[in-house]
């Protein structure tokens, strides 16, 4: 931390300004009077009818200095008395935002400064600083559930693994064609989870490589991987958006993927179309599968988040393909919208910028 020699304060500086602000006005308007009443006296002084004499220039300025010097030293102590209690008012509302600031600085997010009054500058800084502790804290506890998540998602198929590695070491020759399968299902599903970490974290960080990029082939491109066995349907149009083919591509993969891997088991089918729309380019991946509760829809584009559960139904995917999709939509400047479909299933639409 920077040390900073010590001056003084904002609320002293305040206060100097308006006393010196006030002299200087309260000392030209009372010169002023005075020279306008000098304008009109004789230099000397004149007698009088009566044999008497009249004040001159000189006398008056003689008789003026004492007052002259009393009342700007009546300015000055008005000055700095009403500056310092002026000043304190105003940058009272500053207390509750330096208290803000000191506690966001020891680590607690959790409080807001709701600073009340009309609107002005320090109620808009006031309000911009809450805005902004309440999306750290949403980062942050965003990014505790995400490392909480992972390291359960990365232990579960490790510990199967490191069980199995024992009961083949306690019995070499008992090991099977079976076991070995389910050994190198275990260790792709891991190696699946952590390549879905790193593409997450690249997409996170990385600047968007934009370019023209022609949707149709890419989606045909990513319907063309699905396996056989699926009833899947694919209807596209010519749609030419702004954005990185690569990303695109696995943007409408995980689609896919994830309505394929989440679907009946039987009479299930996937229906995907790409079409223009209002300067977009929309496409829709629909596909039949269990019923998906309203509450549950909005949370399914967290790391992890699964229908049954954050961790169950461990064999179908990663649990990253839809926060992969958010991710990809979020650089693309596109809109993702998700919806449990009647019947039971789920439609997945985005609406991406077109070129």
């Amino acid at each position: 931390m920077t040390t900073r020699p010590r001056g003084l304060s904002l609320r002293m500086r305040l206060t100097l300004s308006y006393a010196g602000f006030l002299l200087v006005a309260g000392g030209a308007l009372l010169a002023g009077l005075v020279l306008l009443v000098l304008h009109y006296l004789p230099a000397g002084n004149l007698q009088t009818i009566d044999g008497d004499y009249s004040p001159g220039r000189r006398d008056l300025v003689e008789a003026t200095l004492p007052w002259f010097a009393r009342g700007m030293l009546f300015l000055l102590v008005v000055g700095v008395a009403g500056g310092w209690v002026l000043a304190g008012r105003m940058l009272r509302p500053l207390e509750p935002i330096d208290r803000a600031v000191r506690a966001a600085a020891g680590g607690s997010l959790s409080h807001r400064i709701d600073l009340p009054g009309t609107d002005d500058e320090l109620r808009r800084l006031a309000d911009g600083f809450d805005e902004m502790l309440a999306r750290l804290e949403d980062s942050f506890e965003e990014q505790r559930r995400f490392t909480a998540n992972a390291s359960h998602e990365l232990r579960t198929p490790l510990a199967v693994t490191k069980a199995m590695l024992e009961v083949a070491r306690a019995d070499p020759e008992g090991v099977d064609e079976a076991t070995l399968a389910r050994l190198d299902e275990t260790n792709e599903r891991s190696i699946a989870i952590i390549e879905a970490l790193l593409a997450l974290a690249r997409i996170d960080r990385g600047t968007l490589a934009s370019q023209p990029v022609d949707l149709e082939p890419v989606v045909r491109s990513a319907v063309a991987e699905v396996p056989d066995g699926i009833a899947l349907t694919c209807r596209t149009a010519p749609s030419t958006v702004a954005g990185d083919p690569v990303l695109l591509h696995q943007l409408v993969a995980n689609l896919v993927r994830n309505a394929v891997i989440h679907n009946r088991t039987t009479a299930g089918f996937v229906d995907v179309v790409l079409e223009p729309a209002a300067g977009r380019a929309r496409l829709t991946v629909e596909n039949s599968g269990p019923d998906i509760p309203p509450g549950v829809v909005g949370t399914l584009t967290e790391p992890f988040v699964r229908l049954a559960s954050r961790t169950s139904d461990a064999g179908r995917g990663s649990g990253l393909g839809l926060a992969i999709v958010t991710s990809i939509c979020r650089v693309h400047h596109a809109d993702l919208v998700l919806t449990a479909r009647a019947g039971g299933g789920l439609v997945v639409t985005v609406d991406v910028p077109t070129a």
